[in-house]
């Protein structure tokens, strides 16, 4: 197979738009499969976890693949949820086209507006299909208004539908005029005339798409104006490279439960669809990749699996050269790989792989060296992909195993899950000696946990993590620290004064040594500086850790026989005890910079709820029809903000969180940690 005659289609859209269902019937309609899969029925080829199986969505991507005409369409099928985004960007960095599937009855949906934007990062060209024209309250002409008024003037359709709701019986081809009947359930559509009620669309349709073709280029625009319509090659070949450009977006339709238009959209695959070669170079973080066949071996990967029986799965994309079975390949930066183990997925059935050629996509079993992100290359090439930006975690969860035997394994698996979802995050706190996992909401946690629990035999405890509260002081105090003891023979004899005093805030512990006259022997000194850091570690307030505190060791005592280390160390805790209650301590709390991105008539709601959370709004830009809230909020305030901005905007908002800076938290809501402190003590 000859790059030209691949196409690599990534299905991308809002949760519950089609995209599955569209995928199964393209299979079945191209003789792929011999019946077509059911999301809602468990049948589905491409949905085949068991956890999408329960909830009848997807939840990762999938890949399978047809042929038709002689091409090969490799379509990778993608989740639409918020919380998996993640595998929705991998795919468009594999792909050659994103092909928005939009609902003809709900219209454009806040998961298209955030994977268009995705896709223009990205680069890559852009075509929609609405679906669902066959349900009641459907709508094309209402879509397509909305995605002229989301995504501007580019949106062309080349597609328009014949009937409507239940009573959709085809589609007609704008540029040709010609019209496709699926009677009786047919999966081929039969041409025939189109009727009288459709011509009125057919036409405004094709004027738009004339429209958009020949703002593409000035010598057409001075044609048409002078009367002369471009040809249809000249419309097929610009809105081709109206797509490549970003010029055009065309829009086509297609039912995924029917299957009237999925044959078309097949036909459209072939004829509009970029092949490997015409699709914009990847950015690189080294050298320079060219898309070439005969070049240097060049791959991506861009999905990594684990199969309980197979083991480590790596999904790639070819951009240059070719991958032989058993090739020996340097994964950039970090070893060999050997691709002994190469197969072509068709959802989770596999098929062996001799060669994977240029623009092709596949996967290798069982290579360690391989992570999500890596590329593949000839051994000794400076080429280097740059990763996908995914997005960055914004709800953490604190886990425990239910067994404490299980500890091992929960780490293992939680390493398996980070290679498999780059949008998972693990950290170990020394600060609350909490495992945290993190990802991009409650549903995507959920379902991580589901899976380590199904693979790993797991079972794991969850709760809110502990906030890493601080204490600090406020004044200043001078005290003795004194340690005695005496029970025969040698005793343990240590005295330090010591001054404490507040320090800016982010500035740390400083301990200040200004003994003289050997008062306390040098080699004891460091002592009562181990002994105060130790008791600040502890607390004085409500057990966190004390910062921000200079300490002046200024004066002691020693005993010739009776000192040592241990005592000048007892001496140092006993000074910070005796000098606590002159300290004026008070309680911190992690503050949290909250960036917002939600629709404009959203605002108000966001910037009373950051108020209600004893935030403050520090600005707000505009950023197309979307306004920009930067905030400074408490991290106690915040925790299940994903869960929060959900309700409010109905999913259509995005945010970001990072720690900024610590803020003594107010009298009230500190009397409530530290109350909640003495609880835990007891």
């Amino acid at each position: 197979m000859v790059p030209e005659k691949i196409r690599n289609v990534a299905l991308v859209g809002h949760g519950g738009s089609g995209k599955t269902t569209l995928a199964e019937a393209l299979l079945f309609v191209a003789g792929a499969t011999t019946r077509q899969g059911s999301v809602d029925q468990g049948t589905s080829i491409l949905d085949f976890e068991p956890e999408e199986t329960e909830r009848k969505i997807s939840l990762g991507l999938a890949l399978a693949s047809f042929e038709w005409k002689g091409h090969k369409i490799n379509l990778i099928d993608t989740p639409g949820y918020a919380d998996f985004s993640g595998d929705a960007r991998a795919a468009m960095r594999a792909a050659d086209l994103a092909l928005f599937v939009v609902s003809g009855v709900d219209g454009v949906e806040v998961g298209t507006e955030l994977l268009w934007r995705a896709a223009e990062e990205e680069g890559i060209p852009r075509a929609l299909v609405v679906t669902k024209l066959d349900r009641e309250r459907s709508s094309f002409e209402r879509t397509l208004g909305q995605l002229r008024e989301t995504f501007g003037k580019q949106i062309a359709p080349i597609q328009v539908p014949v009937g409507s709701e239940r009573e959709l019986r085809g589609v007609a081809r704008v540029v040709s005029g010609r019209v496709f009947f699926y009677e009786d359930g047919a999966r081929r559509g039969v041409e025939g005339e189109a009727p009288a009620d459709t011509l009125p669309l057919i036409e405004s349709s094709h004027t738009a798409l004339v429209e958009s073709v020949v703002e593409t280029d000035d010598d057409l625009m001075m044609a048409y104006f002078e009367g002369e319509e471009p040809s249809r090659d000249v419309i097929v070949g610009t809105v081709h490279q109206g797509m490549l450009a970003g010029d055009i977006f065309p829009v086509l339709v297609a039912s995924g439960e029917t299957g009237v238009g999925v044959d078309i959209l097949a036909e459209f695959l072939v004829e509009f669809a970029p092949n490997p070669l015409e699709r914009p170079v990847p950015p690189t973080d080294e050298g320079e990749l060219v898309l070439s066949p005969d070049g240097e071996t060049v791959a991506y990967v861009f999905k990594t699996l684990s199969d309980p029986f197979v083991g480590k799965i790596s999904m790639f994309r070819v951009y240059s050269g070719s991958v032989p079975h058993d090739a020996q390949l340097e994964v950039a930066g970090d070893g060999q790989a050997r691709m002994h183990n190469l197969f072509y997925l068709q959802g989770k059935d596999h098929t062996d792989a001799k060669e994977v050629v240029c623009g092709d996509i596949a996967a290798v079993a069982k290579v360690e060296a391989v992570s999500t992100g890596a590329t593949l290359r000839t051994p000794g090439s400076s080429v280097r992909l740059s990763p996908v930006a995914f997005p960055r975690p914004v709800m953490e969860l604190a886990i425990s195993p239910k067994s404490a035997q299980d500890e091992e394994k929960l780490t293992q698996a939680l390493a398996r899950a980070m290679e498999e979802d780059p949008t998972l995050h693990v950290e170990r706190r020394p600060d609350t000696g909490e495992t945290i996992l993190a990802g991009l909401g409650d549903l995507h946690l959920d379902v991580t946990l589901a899976r380590i629990s199904r693979k790993y035999g797991v079972e794991v405890d969850t709760s809110l993590p502990k906030i890493p509260y601080r204490e600090t002081i406020t004044a200043t105090a001078s005290a003795e620290g004194k340690h005695k003891k005496q029970s025969g023979g040698r005793g343990q004899f240590g005295v330090a004064f010591v001054k404490f005093s507040p320090r800016p805030r982010g500035s740390g512990y400083e301990f200040i040594d200004s003994i003289k006259g050997g008062a306390i022997p040098r080699q004891y000194i460091p002592a009562v500086d181990k002994g105060i850091q130790e008791a600040f570690e502890r607390g004085i307030l409500a057990g966190y850790p004390v910062v921000d505190v200079a300490a002046e060791v200024y004066d002691g005592k020693y005993h010739s026989v009776d000192s040592d280390e241990l005592s000048f160390r007892m001496a140092g805790i006993q000074a910070v005890r005796a000098a606590a209650p002159n300290l004026k301590p008070v309680l911190l709390e992690p503050i949290m910079k909250l960036t917002v991105r939600v629709p404009e008539e959203y605002t108000g709601d966001i910037m009373g709820d950051i108020n209600s959370k004893r935030g403050r709004v520090l600005g707000m830009d505009t950023d197309g029809s979307f306004r920009v809230i930067t905030a400074e909020v408490p991290m106690a305030e915040v925790q299940r903000y994903a869960v929060d901005l959900r309700s409010i905007t109905s999913g259509r908002g995005t945010f970001e969180l990072e720690f900024d800076h610590y803020a003594e938290v107010p009298h009230q809501e500190a009397q409530k940690v530290i109350a909640a402190a003495g609880d835990d003590g007891d």
